[in-house]
């Protein structure tokens, strides 16, 4: 038996490309998105209530992954890319209906002239122009599980790279997305099986390309460019 199902809605955010991308929703509170509805879906009475709620649920497809091979085992970055783990163990996108799961925080809700309601969240860890198949409202006394046993994650948790941003190139960032850059940074973007002190690195973010390389645990920006003129270079 199979299912058919629609986006609702697709998600703009500041990452071009799944790179740097945090590797769960809320590690990096600062990064803004905005869901934007489609048209069958973009009614405002929808989302009577929503506003009540801090916190909201988003499920949604890794469009990258979508319609690729699954297996039974897939190795976590997280543990070196070198360690299998069944695929309902983690939270691999190369999954049997490639779906994902995030938890972010409502920050206000906008009635467009044009496009109809928009949600504005922080925290998402999604790529732009992501599709979301469903919103749900976070629910506290039964979602939020303080005594929860992390697993094999709990090696990662509290991971973090002393990061160097020198202040002239920091100063080109606009000061609405530095912190955001300064956190996506801290919490590592590369592979966790790169480990070439020599590398250099490229994330593309909210219009800019940083280029840094990592040695003994810190990690060096050596570059700002604009993203749009790189890709036309």
């Amino acid at each position: 038996m199979t299912f058919e199902i629609k986006p609702i809605a697709h998600i703009r955010t500041d990452f071009p490309t799944k790179f740097g991308i945090p590797r769960q929703s809320g590690i990096v509170a600062t990064l803004r998105g905005t869901i934007v509805f489609e048209p069958d879906f973009n009614h405002p009475e929808a989302l009577r209530g929503i506003e009540g709620f801090s916190h909201l649920w988003l499920i949604w497809q890794f469009s990258e992954a979508a319609n690729k091979a699954w297996s039974p085992t897939v190795r976590p970055p997280r543990l070196g890319g070198n360690k299998r783990m069944g695929v309902f163990a983690t939270r691999s996108p190369f999954r049997p209906n490639s779906l994902g799961l995030s938890s972010v925080v409502l920050e206000s809700v906008e009635m467009h002239p044009t496009l109809g309601p928009l949600l504005h969240v922080r925290g998402a860890d999604l790529m732009h122009n992501t599709p979301i198949f469903d919103i749900k409202p976070y629910i506290a006394y039964s979602d939020s599980h303080p005594d929860a046993l992390g697993g094999f994650a709990r090696e990662s948790e509290n991971y973090t790279l002393e990061v160097d941003f020198p202040e002239e190139l920091l100063q080109q960032i606009p000061d609405e997305h530095r912190q955001a850059v300064l956190e996506i940074l801290a919490h590592d973007p590369r592979p966790s099986y790169h480990n070439d002190p020599e590398r250099m690195y490229g994330m593309p973010f909210a219009g800019f390309d940083i280029k840094f390389c990592v040695e003994n645990e810190k990690l060096s920006v050596k570059a700002v460019d604009n993203a749009q003129l790189t890709m036309h270079s």
